[in-house]
């Protein structure tokens, strides 16, 4: 048995033996940082993006937490940690999260018809399961075209024209993306909970995660602090080229499908919802594993949905994430202890596509996924 003086001695000797693990992990940390910070700022030059968030999430803290260039071009607005950016399609993982909470309350039963919650659909959609929603494999018809909401009216116009057309393949049979499901989803949130779709989400997860600046909201609402969305689309005029013209894009997400895309939210927001999803503080973690499986199709194929999350890669190491408007995106790597988030102001920077060459700088060569 050692005596207490060799105890000591011992226990100094551990100490010590650390110190360079512990600085080496440090340096490495201070590397990948490094890393992606210049990789942003080349990024943005190259693809000339006005506004940009970025955070990184490893081994459940943040590592790094920036902002970069302006919220707001022509007055010279820099973008700021309160800086709000629209996340568009990536606000259906929280709508996942929300119907995975009142699964939990034992009000919500994935595999039910959603005739049982919602009352006036069309016989064709009643059999349709809630899952059926959460994995765009229902079938049905999509509320939004290329135009805006079909037929050219108002909400409540547009849910009795879709109403109307038939389903586009039966209930499970492929994998279709579309609105209508999410706007059904949020009409179910709304009837058992008995409040607005976005106060349900403001108590049960915003609070909770400690998110208290975000919103809802599109180009046409007044959002405070947020950042103005732009384009380098050619827009035709007389001009010789006018195709890297830097000019506003508008967006209109109505309030009925606010729930497939209306958060607007910062990086470090973003960043606390996502570990306080990881922590238990939302849901419980396997219900979290549950919605990032991929549904399955009627042949018993994977669609490329799990519940409100695209799975971007269902083997190990497995990727998926938040992704909207084609300028912001999260992705998380579960099996790596890694997560990164990018928001931007320019409408088809599309970081989903640069968020995997980040990633990297934080994983060992041999962990890092293929791209795709």
């Amino acid at each position: 048995m050692l005596s207490g003086t060799k105890r000591t001695a011992t226990f100094f000797v551990a100490i010590l033996m650390t110190v360079p693990c512990l600085a080496s992990a440090a340096d490495a940390l201070d590397e990948a940082n490094g890393k992606a910070r210049r990789f942003v700022r080349q990024t943005m030059q190259e693809q000339r993006i006005p506004g940009l968030q970025i955070a990184v999430i490893r081994d459940g803290r943040v590592v790094l937490s920036e902002s970069h260039g302006f919220a707001n071009v022509e007055n010279r607005v820099p973008v700021n940690d309160t800086t709000l950016f629209p996340i568009n399609s990536a606000t259906k993982p929280f709508t996942g999260v929300a119907l995975m909470q009142l699964v939990a309350d034992g009000r919500v039963e994935l595999d039910a018809p959603i005739s049982r919650y919602l009352d006036d659909l069309p016989i064709a959609w009643r059999e349709i399961r809630v899952r059926q929603l959460l994995g765009h494999t229902s079938g049905l018809p999509d509320i939004v075209d290329g135009d805006g909401l079909v037929g050219g009216g108002t909400e409540s116009q547009a849910w009795a024209a879709v109403k109307q057309r038939p389903l586009e393949a039966p209930a499970g049979e492929r994998f279709a993306y579309n609105q209508t499901n999410y706007g059904l989803l949020a009409q179910i949130v709304t009837r058992l909970t008995h409040r607005p779709f976005e106060r349900f989400l403001a108590e049960r997860q915003f609070a909770v995660a400690d998110m208290p600046s975000t919103t809802f909201g599109d180009s046409y609402d007044l959002v405070p602090n947020a950042a103005t969305v732009y384009s380098l689309s050619p827009r035709g005029s007389l001009a010789a080229d006018d195709s890297h013209r830097l000019s506003h894009w508008f967006y209109d997400i109505p309030y009925s499908l606010w729930s497939g895309g209306g958060i607007q939210t910062t990086a470090g927001e973003l960043s606390r919802w996502l570990l306080a999803l990881s922590n238990g503080r939302l849901i419980d973690p396997s219900a979290v594993q549950r919605m990032w499986t991929p549904e399955k199709l009627s042949d018993g194929g994977d669609a490329d949905w799990g519940l409100g999350w695209p799975v971007l890669q269902s083997s190990p190491p497995r990727r998926v994430a938040g992704i909207g408007g084609a300028r912001a995106a999260f992705v998380v790597y579960p099996d790596q202890g890694l997560t990164v988030i990018v928001l931007t102001n320019l409408a088809g920077s599309n970081p989903q596509r640069f968020i995997p060459k980040i990633a990297e700088f934080y994983l060992p060569p041999e962990q890092t996924a293929p791209r795709r």
